[in-house]
């Protein structure tokens, strides 16, 4: 079943780039889960129910014409929140540069928790500098990392 919705997902993020790109958002993630397919879109300065929306109506045409999902699916268009974790290699390229909270699940230089700036990501391992130097977080050590907002 994993491989079932890891194709739905990659077909899904496929026919809805060019979509994306049309309204100037980029597509962060795509998840399908228990019938529901999200995409989660984001621009500079973010997203509101309106980007959203528009978003959706286009991409459920397509979706509906390429016919991807075989059973009943409902369709979710999202900002990505200000608290989500980055999970996969397209999130950390989109924010590269991006200032980042990171909570390890072991102390590195005495400390669970620390900012830093988003520099990179290769092998499953998120570059992040703080303090002027540049340290690889594999995501296997980290509880989270994710984008810091300041309000």
């Amino acid at each position: 079943m994993a491989g079932k919705i890891k194709i739905i997902e990659e077909k899904a993020l496929a026919l809805g780039e060019k979509t994306a790109a049309e309204q100037g958002v980029y597509i962060v993630d795509v998840s399908y889960d228990d019938g529901v397919l999200c995409y989660y879109i984001d621009r500079e300065g973010g997203v509101d129910i309106d980007a959203c929306e528009g978003f959706s109506r286009a991409v459920e045409e397509i979706l509906d014409k390429e016919d991807i999902i075989s059973e009943a699916y409902s369709l979710e268009v999202s900002s990505p929140g200000v608290d989500r974790k980055l999970k996969k290699e397209r999130e950390f390229q989109y924010y590269n540069g991006r200032e980042v909270e990171v909570k390890l699940y072991a102390p590195l230089d005495g400390t669970k928790e620390f900012d830093g700036i988003l520099k990179g990501f290769h092998d499953k391992t998120a570059v992040i500098e703080k303090d002027g130097r540049e340290i690889d977080i594999p995501l296997k050590e980290a509880v989270y990392i994710r984008l810091k907002f300041v309000f």
